[in-house]
C-alpha cells in the first residue's frame, strides 16, 4: 500500500505527515499553510466516502447465504490481523509501501457479508490500528479513506457481476476485480494527497507503484479466492490452503529484507551526500574558527538529516543533540512531533547511557530514571546512540516511538541507527577537521587574523557589491630591528599586541588581515577617502605607542596607506589586489616624515617608472646606457690629488638622466646590487689601471651596498678583479655605511676583516648618522672616516655642526684613521677644514662628478705634475 508521504495503515493510504523539522517547537507558515489545505482535502475525502457508502449500500443489498451474527467481528479481527502482519518495503523520500493482506479477508467478504457489515469491519480495524500506532492527527482522513476503498471495491464488483448478468450469488470473478479496486482507490488518495501537500513525485515512480499495488493486491486476492473456493467446496483441504498462505507470508517477509537492506543502504548514502553538500556550501568564505565550526554544523542543513532518519526509522520523531564546540551546550534538532521540552539537564540519564552502541528503551521496561526521561520527551520508546569521535562526545541522536509496525523498533532499526550514527560521527570529525584546515588555509597563525588569501576572500564581494570601500596598509618599522636585536619570539609579541591594537581601533567587524612581517591590511565598506584618513592617522597614532613587552618597552612607528575603490585609472575596476598594491605604494610614499598616505595616481606612475628601471636595468647594462663618473679627492693643506670616488650614472633612452637616489635603491631592493657593485668596480680598476700605466697613483673608491656584505663570495671575486687588472690592493678603496655594516654584523664583519687583510681601504661612509659611532667605530676594521656633508655644509653658520665636524676629526685621529671631508662647496670650509686638521676633502669646490673624458681634462687643466720621492708623478691641485 502506498503510505502517501507518512504512516502506512494496511490497505488504507494514511495521510502525509506533513509537519516538516522543527526547531525548538516552531512551525512555519508554509507548514500552517499545508494544514490548512489538507483540512481542507480530509473534509472532502470524508464527504465523498460518506456519500458514495450510502450510494452503494442502496444498490447493492446483499444476495449470500451466510446470515450469522458473528460474521462482523470476525471480518474486523481477520482486517485487524491482516494490517498488524503488513510488511513496509520500499521506503523512499518519506513514501512507504506497505504489503498487507487486507485483500485475503475482504475477497472472502464478498461471499459471506453484505456492504455494511464489511465496511464497519474495515473501518473499526483501521481506526483501532491507527490508536494503537498513536497516529491521531489524521483520524478524519483515514475514516474517509477507508469508505471510499470499500464502497469502491463493492461498486466495481457489482458493475462487474451485472456486465456477467449473472443475477445470483457474487462471481468469482466480480469479487476478485472489486478486491483489486480498493488499493488502487487508495493509491489514488495517497497520490492526491502528496500534490496537495506540494510534495513531488515522478510519474515513473507513481508508475512503479500502481505496479506493484496491483500485482501483490492480485496475488493476494488469488489466494484468498481460491482458498475460500477450495474450501467451500473440500472442506479437509485447509491445511493446503493454510501452507500456501504461510508460505507467501514467507515470500513477501524475505522480499521485504531484501527490500529493507536495499532502502537502508539508499538512506546511508543520502544522509552521507546530504552531510557531504552542506560542508561544501559551508566552505564559501573564511571566517573566525568559532564560525566555521558552526558552518560545518548548521542547525538547518541538519534538520533536514534529521528529516530522513525519521523517514527511514518510521519514527514519530528524530531528536538530533548536537555540540559545536567542547565547551558549548548541546543544541537541538528536531524532525517530526515537536519535543514538550527543548532543554534537558546535563545529566540526563537518556544522554548519560554507557557504551558508545545503540540502546533501545521502553517506557515498560525502563529504571524510574530512564523511564522519567522518556515520559518527560511524551515517548514510549526511544533509540539513543551517541556520536564519538576519539573519546570526544559529538552529539547524540535519538529516535521515538515507531510508528509503522505495532511492535516498536526491532532489531533492524537498531542496526540501521548505529550505522548511522558511525556515520554521521566520522562526517561531523570530517567536518571539523575540513573547517579547522579552511581556518588555517585563510588565517595568520600568529595572530589570528585573516591571511593574504582570506583577505582577499572576504573582500572580494564588498569590492563588488558595495559603492566605496578602502584598504588601509599599516606597516610597523621596527619588526626586523627588533628580531635582530631580541629575537623572532619578541617580535611575535609586538605583531600580536599591534595586531589587538589595530582591531581595538577598528572594531570586531572590519576585516584585518595580517600580510607578511609586520604589515597588516584592512577593509573598510562604504568608506570615502575623507573619511578613512582621520581612522589610519588614529591608527597611527595608537600603533607609534610604545610597547610594553615584558619588562622591556620598546619605541616604534607606523606608516598607514590607503587606498579607495574610487580612485581609479583610465576607468579601470580595481580588485582586491590591485587595491593592496595601490595601499602598498601609499605606504612607501610616507617616508620622509609624513606617516599618512592616501593614494593618487600619480604614486602609481612613480613607482611604475621604478619598475621599468629595475626590469631593465641589465639590458641597460648590455646597452652601455650606464656610465660611472668620478669626483676627485684631494689632500689638505698640499692639495694633491689623492683619488676619486666612483658614482654610477644612468642615461635611460625614456627618461633621461636617472638620479643614483632614485634607481640604486630599487635595483638594490630587486637583489641586483651585486651586478650594479661588479660594473662599477670593473669600470674603477680599469680607469686605476690607465693611470698606473701613465705613472699615476690614484685609488679608486667605490661604495658596497649591504647586500655585498652578505655575499661570502664577495672577497673573492674582488682579488680576482685586482688580479685581472693588475691593480695593487691599497688603491681600492670601499666606502660603506655605518648602518649598512650594523644592519647585519654577524655577517658584514668577518667579510671586512678579510677585505682589510687584503690591503684594501675602507671608510665608513656618511659618519655621525649612523647607530652609535663611538661604540662601534673601534670594532669596525677601517681605514677611514668620511664626514657627512650635512655636518660641512652648515658647519659655516651653525655652531653646532662646526663641534660636531671638530669632534669627529678629533675622534679620527685619535684612532689613527685619515679623516675625510665631503660635501666642502665654499673656500671658509676648506679653510676651516684645513685649520681644524682634516686629511682629505671632497666636494663642488674641487669638482663635481665627472665622466672619464671630463676627468682628463680637468686633470690636465687644474693640476701640476711633479715627481715625488719615489719617482712617481704626483698631481696638485693648481689654485
Amino acid at each position: 500500500m502506498p503510505d502517501a508521504p507518512a504512516e502506512s495503515v494496511g490497505s488504507s493510504a494514511a495521510a502525509a505527515d506533513s509537519r516538516p523539522s522543527r526547531q525548538h517547537g516552531q512551525v512555519s507558515d508554509e507548514a500552517r499553510a499545508d494544514e490548512r489545505r489538507f483540512g481542507v482535502y480530509t473534509a472532502a475525502v470524508l464527504a465523498a466516502g460518506l456519500v458514495a457508502a450510502a450510494a452503494v449500500s442502496a444498490w447493492l443489498p446483499f444476495e449470500g447465504s451466510v446470515h450469522l451474527w458473528w460474521i462482523g467481528p470476525l471480518l474486523a479481527l481477520a482486517f485487524l490481523g491482516a494490517e498488524q502482519l503488513g510488511v513496509n518495503v520500499d521506503v523512499r523520500s518519506g513514501i512507504s509501501w506497505t504489503i498487507s493482506f487486507t485483500e485475503i479477508p475482504l475477497v472472502i467478504a464478498f461471499f459471506v457479508a453484505p456492504f455494511e457489515v464489511v465496511l464497519a469491519a474495515h473501518v473499526i480495524a483501521g481506526i483501532s490500528t491507527l490508536l494503537a500506532r498513536r497516529v491521531s492527527g489524521r483520524i478524519l482522513y483515514n475514516t474517509g479513506a477507508f469508505f471510499l476503498e470499500i464502497t469502491s471495491a463493492f461498486a466495481v464488483a457489482g458493475l462487474v457481476k451485472q456486465a456477467l448478468g449473472d443475477p445470483a450469488g457474487m462471481p468469482w470473478l466480480a469479487a476478485l476485480a472489486g478486491t483489486l479496486a480498493a488499493p488502487l482507490a487508495s493509491c489514488v488518495l495517497a497520490m492526491a494527497a502528496v500534490r496537495v501537500l506540494r510534495r513531488r513525485m515522478r510519474v515513473g515512480t507513481v508508475l512503479r507503484l500502481a505496479g506493484r499495488i496491483l500485482v501483490v493486491a492480485f496475488v493476494n486476492a488469488s489466494v484468498g479466492l481460491t482458498g475460500y473456493l477450495v474450501i467451500s467446496t473440500t472442506p479437509e483441504a485447509w491445511p493446503i490452503v493454510l501452507a500456501v498462505c504461510l508460505g507467501l507470508a514467507a515470500l513477501y517477509w524475505a522480499y521485504s529484507d531484501l527490500l529493507r537492506e536495499q532502502r537502508d543502504m539508499e538512506a546511508l548514502s543520502d544522509v552521507s551526500l546530504m552531510v557531504a553538500r552542506s560542508g561544501q556550501q559551508a566552505a564559501a568564505r573564511p571566517a573566525s574558527r568559532a564560525d566555521e565550526i558552526r558552518r560545518g554544523i548548521d542547525v538547518g542543513e541538519w534538520a533536514t538529516i534529521a528529516e530522513r532518519i525519521k523517514d527511514q526509522l518510521a519514527a514519530g520523531r528524530v531528536v538530533l543533540r548536537l555540540r559545536f564546540e567542547p565547551d558549548e551546550a548541546m543544541r537541538v534538532v528536531v524532525a517530526g512531533e515537536p519535543l514538550p521540552a527543548d532543554d534537558v539537564p546535563a545529566d540526563d540519564p537518556l544522554l548519560r547511557l554507557p557504551g558508545a552502541h545503540v540502546r533501545h528503551v521502553r517506557v515498560t521496561e525502563a529504571n524510574p530514571e530512564v523511564r522519567a526521561a522518556l515520559l518527560d520527551r511524551g515517548a514510549q520508546e526511544a533509540l539513543v546512540v551517541p556520536l564519538r569521535s576519539a573519546n570526544q562526545l559529538l552529539g547524540v541522536v535519538e529516535a521515538h516511538d515507531r510508528l509503522s509496525r505495532w511492535r516498536g523498533f526491532g532489531k533492524y532499526d537498531v542496526q540501521l541507527l548505529g550505522t548511522m550514527a558511525s556515520h554521521l560521527a566520522t562526517a561531523l570529525d570530517n567536518r571539523r577537521l575540513l573547517a579547522t584546515l579552511r581556518h588555517d588555509a585563510y588565517h595568520d597563525p600568529l595572530t589570528g587574523l585573516l591571511n593574504r588569501p582570506g583577505f582577499r576572500q572576504v573582500a572580494r564581494d564588498p569590492l563588488r557589491e558595495r559603492g566605496s570601500c578602502v584598504v588601509l596598509r599599516v606597516d610597523l618599522d621596527v619588526f626586523s630591528t627588533v628580531s635582530d636585536a631580541l629575537g623572532y619570539a619578541w617580535a611575535d609579541r609586538m605583531v600580536m599586541a599591534a595586531g589587538r591594537r589595530i582591531r581595538d581601533v577598528l572594531g570586531s567587524d572590519v576585516p584585518l588581515a595580517r600580510l607578511e612581517g609586520a604589515s597588516f591590511a584592512a577593509l573598510l565598506v562604504d568608506c570615502l577617502p575623507d573619511d578613512a584618513h582621520p581612522v589610519a592617522e588614529r591608527l597611527r597614532a595608537e600603533l607609534s605607542a610604545p610597547y610594553p613587552v615584558d619588562r622591556l618597552t620598546v619605541e616604534a612607528n607606523a606608516m598607514v596607506g590607503y587606498a579607495a575603490s574610487g580612485v581609479e585609472e583610465n576607468s579601470e575596476i580595481v580588485d582586491v589586489d590591485s587595491l593592496l598594491q595601490r595601499a602598498d605604494v601609499a605606504v612607501r610614499a610616507t617616508r620622509g616624515g609624513e606617516e599618512v598616505r592616501g593614494y593618487v595616481p600619480s604614486m602609481g606612475q612613480i613607482f611604475l617608472r621604478r619598475f621599468q628601471m629595475v626590469t631593465q636595468f641589465r639590458q641597460a647594462l648590455e646597452e652601455g646606457q650606464l656610465s660611472v663618473h668620478y669626483q676627485p679627492k684631494i689632500a689638505l693643506p698640499n692639495k694633491h690629488v689623492l683619488g676619486v670616488e666612483a658614482l654610477v650614472r644612468w642615461q635611460h633612452p625614456e627618461f633621461g638622466k636617472v638620479d643614483p637616489d632614485e634607481f640604486v635603491p630599487a635595483v638594490e631592493a630587486a637583489g641586483l646590487v651585486g651586478v650594479l657593485t661588479s660594473f662599477v668596480l670593473e669600470e674603477s680598476l680599469r680607469r686605476a689601471r690607465r693611470w698606473l700605466d701613465e705613472g699615476l697613483r690614484i685609488s679608486v673608491a667605490v661604495n658596497l651596498s649591504v647586500r655585498n656584505l652578505a655575499d661570502a663570495e664577495f672577497p673573492a671575486k674582488v682579488v680576482a678583479a685586482l688580479e685581472r687588472f693588475g691593480v695593487p690592493a691599497e688603491l681600492l678603496t670601499f666606502e660603506l655605511t655605518e648602518s649598512g655594516v650594523m644592519a647585519d654584523p654577524q655577517r658584514a664583519l668577518p667579510i671586512l676583516r678579510e677585505l682589510h687583510s687584503l690591503g684594501i681601504v675602507l671608510a665608513v661612509d656618511d659618519f655621525g648618522t649612523g647607530y652609535s659611532s663611538l661604540a662601534y667605530l673601534r670594532q669596525l676594521p677601517v681605514d677611514q672616516v668620511k664626514i657627512d656633508k650635512s655636518f660641512v655644509l652648515g658647519m659655516g653658520t651653525d655652531l653646532g655642526d662646526l663641534a660636531v665636524v671638530r669632534s669627529i676629526v678629533e675622534l679620527g685621529h685619535s684612532l689613527g684613521l685619515t679623516v675625510v671631508a665631503e660635501g666642502v662647496e665654499e673656500d671658509l670650509a676648506r679653510d676651516q677644514l684645513e685649520a681644524m686638521g682634516c686629511d682629505v676633502a671632497q666636494g663642488y669646490l674641487i669638482s663635481r662628478p665627472l665622466s672619464e673624458e671630463r676627468l682628463e681634462a680637468w686633470l690636465q687643466a687644474r693640476t701640476a705634475r711633479s715627481v715625488g720621492r719615489q719617482s712617481e708623478t704626483v698631481l696638485t691641485l693648481l689654485t
